[in-house]
């Protein structure tokens, strides 16, 4: 028994050493000791991640999040900046119709109503944002850091936004992410926090417009 312990050991050291720097942090399975492989199939590709099992997950309440942004390469999403390093980062950016149906099976993309219980039980939507932003990674803000705590292992990130033109904006400065929520043929619903406040606000957008994605547990 020792002996197969001691060769799966080496084989999973083995895998992850093989990974570049910049794939390390994608092929490690943050659920468990071992390490996942790099391969093609799993992380061959930045943004190949449609499978639940590559994503941290949290229970909040009587939720269950994804623990960072979904990062599903699909048609109708982009790497902030057309830079595949961001999006091992911050996710993937989607337009509405793309977000609609980019969660894993099992998951969903979030309604207003999921979203505002969210909110809720985080502190409500004057103060959430403090205790849903990640402990790091927000820009400063007058002198002052845009970080939050992290209370409840939410850790969201500001990936910025793509507007439906093409352009690329506030990295680092805000996240926005859609809720399943639309409002006509033409907008749908969003939830965005900033690094300059504690809130959790609640927009109305263009679905051409690019935002991240959060998927909720069925």
């Amino acid at each position: 028994m020792n002996r197969i312990y001691s060769f799966a050991t080496m084989l999973c050291f083995s895998l992850f050493f093989s990974c570049t720097e910049v794939e390390r942090d994608n092929c490690y399975d943050k659920k468990s000791i071992f390490y996942m492989k790099c391969d093609e199939e799993d992380h061959g590709k930045v943004g190949s991640s449609c499978s639940i099992r590559d994503y941290k997950t949290v229970q909040i309440g009587n939720q269950v999040w994804m623990a960072e942004n979904l990062n599903c390469d699909v048609a109708g999403s982009v790497c902030y900046g057309n830079n595949p390093v961001n999006c091992i980062k911050y996710g993937r950016l989607y337009n509405w119709e793309a977000a609609r149906t980019a969660c894993p099976s099992g998951w969903h993309l979030p309604n207003d109503d999921d979203w505002q219980t969210l909110v809720d039980f985080a502190g409500g939507d004057d103060a959430a944002g403090m205790y849903l932003k990640a402990s790091s990674g927000w820009n400063i803000y007058e002198g002052k850091s845009g970080n939050g705590t992290n209370t409840y292992g939410f850790s969201a990130l500001p990936g910025g936004i793509s507007k439906s033109g093409g352009n690329f904006y506030d990295v680092g400065n805000y996240g926005s992410w859609w809720s399943a929520n639309e409002g006509n043929s033409d907008g749908a619903y969003s939830r965005r926090m900033y690094y300059g406040n504690e809130y959790v606000n609640y927009y109305y957008d263009d679905k051409d417009d690019k935002f991240s994605v959060r998927c909720l547990q069925d």
